[in-house]
């Protein structure tokens, strides 16, 4: 009699990210089992157990790790008003799961989502950013990337005998991204914003595909136990991200610079206007303080642990998404 598919037990299954690693490990033979509040959101349809709880409901968390080979947190949050609602969500949540982890499926392997946001922005030297390595030293901009480098510390400090590899993925684009999005539609109206020098090397960008196989390849390989990995891309300049935008909607779009000090403002204006709608924009005081810097990484040492290089370029990546939003009616 064959043995039983390995159990995947992964957070964050019904959003952008963890919904596609659901998929990319389905395909891989995992049988999946997904913590969903309520809506199952994108997971629907798709042959995925699903346990109902969020980070805050302990024995829902121990009933999905309960006999996982692969506990994969994705669960986070990336935007919210103050670093107390960040920490308790990306620290105090990773804690809970890997608790959960640790008593119900102590021999998982697991796997930790964080963020190049956890780094800060690049080192500049000789006029150019430098892109970020795993053995640079951690020191965040912003309230998200605090939280990701304190959930970091912990893991480190109190979950060493998990051996988790920890995933920190630059911005993520592709079917199913909310954040993104809402420059393309901005470009779908003619207009390309740009913050500072539009031709040097600003942002590493990784389609959810590559990234998701990456984190698979990452949570098979016993090499990565206990590691931390970069997965994304080069880095590339906005003049780049601008005309592959471009090509993707079938129209040119007018680059509208835009001067550091008036995207804090801006930044600080959609959070106020926010907050009399009841919801945060995307685009917070915040994350308007990231967008001031260069966000590049180097995926080295992942490529050396599993062989990861990114396959999807980003004019087809880009051309790929915009036919999804457009098809989801979202263009």
């Amino acid at each position: 009699m064959p043995a039983p598919s390995p159990l995947a037990f992964v957070t964050g299954g019904t959003g952008f990210v963890g919904s596609h690693l659901a998929e990319e490990l389905l395909r891989r033979g995992y049988r999946v089992r997904a913590l969903v509040r309520q809506d199952p959101k994108w997971l629907a349809g798709l042959d995925v157990e699903t346990v109902r709880g969020d980070l805050g409901h302990a024995d829902a968390l121990r009933q999905g790790a309960e006999g996982a080979a692969l506990v994969a947190h994705v669960a986070g949050l990336t935007r919210a008003r103050d670093q107390a609602t960040l920490d308790r969500a990306n620290v105090d949540g990773t804690r809970a799961v890997l608790d959960a982890a640790r008593e119900a499926s102590p021999a998982a392997r697991v796997l930790v989502t964080s963020s190049l946001e956890a780094m800060g922005p690049n080192e500049i030297r000789g006029g150019q950013p430098v892109p970020a390595t795993e053995t640079d030293p951690l020191r965040p901009i912003s309230m998200y990337g605090v939280s990701k480098a304190r959930m970091e510390d912990a893991i480190r400090r109190d979950y060493a005998d998990l051996g988790a590899t920890v995933v920190r993925p630059p911005a993520v684009y592709g079917p199913r991204e909310a954040d993104l999005y809402e420059m393309i539609k901005g470009a779908s109206r003619g207009l390309f914003p740009v913050v500072g020098d539009d031709c040097q090397p600003r942002i590493s960008l990784v389609h959810v595909r590559d990234l998701v196989r990456g984190m698979a390849d990452l949570a098979a390989s016993g090499e990565a136990a206990g590691e931390t990995y970069f997965v994304g891309t080069r880095g590339y300049s906005w003049a780049e991200v601008r005309a592959a935008v471009e090509s993707a909607l079938g129209r040119r779009t007018v680059k509208l610079p835009v001067p550091g000090p008036v995207i804090g403002v801006a930044g600080a204006l959609a959070e106020r206007v926010g907050g009399w709608l009841g919801r945060l924009p995307p685009l917070t005081a915040d994350k308007a303080e990231a967008a001031r810097h260069a966000w590049t990484c180097d995926s080295s040492k992942a490529g050396a642990a599993v062989g990861y290089a990114p396959r999807v370029e980003l004019a087809e990546g880009l051309a790929e998404t915009v036919g999804w939003y457009r098809q989801r009616g979202w263009l």
